[in-house]
């Protein structure tokens, strides 16, 4: 009686299992290029580039020394003050240079029609700054572009 045992064969893998799981590492591994390459090599769009300012180009006036309006015939007061103009380029600062006398008329008019009790404050001060950089930004010519000033600065101020 010989028998033979015949030991248990281990059923036979499937090509089908083992192409899926091939299939499935390849997808994988081209996903995770993929995201390497986007991640890395692609420009990142919160992180902007800096932007070369050019420096503030500024054109500094002679002081301004002016009588003040009085009230009920006090001419007695008068204020010295400073001014620099913060200009959008030098175009600008050289257009300002060409018509110098016309924008010191300008403001020396607007300034000699103050009250001492109007520059008193910081408001008043801020406020003569705003009125400064609207007679400086008219147009000088007729038919000529404004003035691009950005800021009025207030160098010096002295009311006496």
């Amino acid at each position: 009686m010989s028998t033979t045992a015949v030991p248990n064969a281990a059923p036979p893998k499937s090509r089908a299992k083992l192409f899926i799981l091939i299939a499935v590492a390849a997808l994988v591994l081209i996903a995770g290029a993929g995201a390497g390459v986007y991640f890395f090599l692609m420009p990142k769009a919160g992180v902007a580039k800096p932007v070369k300012q050019e420096p503030p180009v500024f054109y500094a006036l002679e002081p301004f020394t002016v009588n003040l309006a009085g009230s009920d015939g006090d001419d007695s007061r008068y204020a010295h003050i400073g001014l620099t103009l913060k200009v959008a380029d030098a175009k600008t600062q050289a257009q300002l240079a060409e018509y110098l006398p016309e924008l010191r008329s300008r403001i020396l008019l607007l300034l000699s029609s103050k009250h001492a009790s109007d520059l008193g404050t910081m408001d008043g001060k801020r406020t003569l700054a705003a009125e400064i950089k609207r007679a400086a930004e008219q147009p000088f010519a007729k038919g000529g572009e404004p003035a691009r000033v950005d800021s009025v600065l207030l160098t010096d101020f002295v009311i006496q």
